[in-house]
């Protein structure tokens, strides 16, 4: 057993309002500089949707993640033999436009116009080219846009429904959606780690979060090739891949990552886990239905003797223990059931879960008010807006029972809490609704204060870093310390 410990998050779709606060925080810290205008390292979509960059889940064009190969896995972006022919250009990478071409306006014609009768107009402006440009695309232009023929119709999910169920989505009255926050998974077995030739692309080893080291990075790309979720980054001003670090220098001195600490919604969970890393290469070779179930089983028990012993031997910190121990993120994924990862059959092992969206069910409108085309409150999940094939196919490689499970769960706490607070059900059949969703009145309390009542301090359990026991494995830490801070810094050079 090598218990290592790795930062991780949950996301409660349930409760995310789609304002894109994280979006403009992250962009405001990091990626406002030039050659980074078009990067997004957290962007919220709307689902259905084609995503950012358009399409990202279509692993048939862009190729991206793991494949299993006469029972090894394989990059399916490139293999030895493939890194030499496409090292100067790769195929399956997605080019500007399937992001989208960043641009200002020129304000100038603005505030220097003349004096007449037309409105003056600013045009926009390419910020690559600097020349002017017609707008076709953006980060979140399909924002809200569920049902549109153009964006939710194309989304890739929607290749296994059958035609009914496509007909039912885009049905003006049954019409539905929900927004998708991203940032990097930061994987347990991240592919752009694998592909990077230069070996730029590393994941730390004291909490897992993978990095691209600016200096060693010789601008092969096939770090963005190879993520699925297509979270890394060219930047075209300094010649360098980029991706989210997950504000690690926050983390250090125990303050949340910028989108985790403004979201409006709170719907960011962040803590930390421990794993097996013995067992990786195995997890990720099984079939795409044991998917989940086995990533789960990578997760260790925090409080169990024998991996604390193992733990402390493997040099992970008794606070760094203490803290997985009362993380909010192994009670979503362990104990509770209720968080998944997305698109696990990529094999990448996310560490970044989603609460799937309990969504709303049918009504109609008729006389004397609204009616639900079900009896029952809050409906039977399989005649919820989204079909549960959609919602299984994102977050849980197409396997339902993983999904029907954290939905009914999430559905008997509803029950329970309208039991308690407002009394139209009766507590026996709030009680029969628990019991058929495997939890409790006790464990649906715990659910409820995690997700409604939850303080910062619930949502965020930060351990501390221990940066000077990284660099005695460097260097000589009183030294570091001295040098460290001041004067400065040479930023990464363009090319070789």
């Amino acid at each position: 057993m090598d218990v290592r410990a790795q930062i991780s998050m949950v996301f409660h779709l349930d409760k995310c309002i789609g304002c894109h606060t994280c979006s403009i925080a992250c962009k405001n810290i990091w990626t406002d500089r030039k050659g980074a205008e078009y990067m997004w390292w957290n962007n919220v979509e709307t689902k259905p949707g084609t995503g950012f960059p358009t399409k990202w889940e279509d692993q048939d064009s862009y190729r991206g993640g793991w494949k299993v190969e006469n029972g090894k896995l394989e990059l399916r972006s490139t293999d030895k033999r493939g890194t030499v022919a496409n090292i100067f250009h790769n195929p399956s990478m997605p080019s500007l436009d399937d992001y989208y071409e960043p641009w200002t306006y020129d304000y100038g014609e603005l505030f220097n116009a003349p004096e007449g009768t037309d409105q003056p107009t600013a045009r926009p402006i390419s910020m690559i080219t600097g020349n002017p440009m017609d707008i076709e695309a953006g980060p979140n232009w399909d924002d809200d846009l569920s049902g549109s023929p153009v964006y939710a119709k194309n989304d890739p999910n929607f290749a296994h429904l059958s035609d009914e169920q496509k007909s039912q989505l885009f049905a003006i009255e049954r019409m539905v959606m929900f927004y998708f926050p991203r940032i990097c998974n930061h994987c347990l077995n991240p592919a752009c780690v694998a592909a990077c030739p230069s070996g730029a692309l590393y994941k730390r080893g004291e909490d897992g979060i993978v990095l691209i080291d600016q200096n060693r990075c010789r601008a092969w790309r096939a770090c963005v090739a190879a993520c699925p979720y297509k979270k890394t980054y060219y930047n075209w001003q300094t010649g360098k891949s980029e991706k989210c670090i997950l504000c690690f220098p926050r983390l250090e001195t125990g303050q949340a990552p910028a989108c985790f600490h403004s979201c409006v919604g709170r719907i960011r969970y962040l803590g930390v886990l421990l794993y097996d890393a013995d067992r990786i290469e195995t997890v990720a070779s099984m079939d795409d239905k044991e998917l989940i179930g086995a990533h789960r089983d990578l997760i260790l028990d925090p409080n169990d003797p024998e991996v604390i012993a193992e733990a402390r031997k493997n040099g992970v910190h008794d606070s760094v223990i203490e803290s997985a121990q009362a993380s909010p993120v192994y009670k979503f994924v362990k104990n509770w059931g209720i968080a998944l990862p997305p698109h696990i059959e990529y094999r990448t092992l996310p560490m970044l879960f989603y609460v799937p969206p309990l969504l709303p069910v049918m009504s109609s409108q008729e006389e004397g008010g609204l009616m639900n085309d079900i009896d029952e409150l809050f409906g039977d999940i399989e005649k919820a807006r989204a079909p549960i094939s959609y919602l299984a196919k994102i977050f849980g490689a197409g396997n339902e029972s993983y999904l029907r499970y954290a939905l009914k769960k999430q559905m008997a706490v509803r029950l329970w809490r309208r039991a308690v607070t407002v009394g139209d059900i009766t507590k026996e059949e709030a009680e029969k609704a628990l019991t058929a969703a495997d939890t409790t009145p006790e464990e649906a309390d715990e659910i409820y204060r995690m997700t409604a009542l939850c303080t910062f301090d619930d949502r965020f359990v930060i351990p501390p870093s221990h940066r000077e026991e990284a660099i005695e494995m460097l260097e000589d830490p009183l030294e570091y310390k001295q040098s460290a801070g001041f004067g400065f810094r040479t930023g990464p050079r363009r090319g070789l």
